[in-house]
């Protein structure tokens, strides 16, 4: 008799989520652990590495953990994954990667040396 072959299910793909609502949750969070110069930028019109790029400064590195992990919860409470996640050790700049967006939270002399905000000046900032 002829054993069966098992099938194995492909993994499940993150859903697409509106940018808006990632946005929504990361400033809420990262308003609650006082961060500082919040900005969304709309990235459509200017590039393809993702829709929006959402930044924010914190005062030290304990501080942007805070943040990031405040981040993190929140979008995970609403199901939004977290792709991918670099620079949490050092503290100094860490970018989660949320698919359609992009979060940054920054210490405010490396925000200032990579100034992203006048590096994608031409994107116009979300309210």
């Amino acid at each position: 008799m002829k054993k069966a072959k098992k099938t194995r299910k492909a993994p499940a793909r993150p859903r697409a989520w509106p940018a808006r609502e990632t946005v929504r949750i990361a400033r809420a969070a990262a308003e609650e652990k006082k961060a500082e110069d919040i900005v969304a930028l709309d990235m459509r019109p200017v590039s393809s590495l993702a829709d929006v790029f959402f930044i924010c400064s914190a005062q030290n590195e304990r501080q942007v953990e805070a943040i990031v992990r405040a981040i993190e919860e929140g979008l995970k409470k609403a199901g939004i994954p977290v792709l991918g996640m670099d620079g949490l050790p050092e503290g100094r700049w860490v970018v989660m990667d949320c698919g359609d967006v992009l979060i940054h939270v920054f210490l405010p002399a490396v925000r200032a040396f990579y100034s992203l905000e006048t590096l994608w000046g031409d994107a116009p900032k979300l309210k």
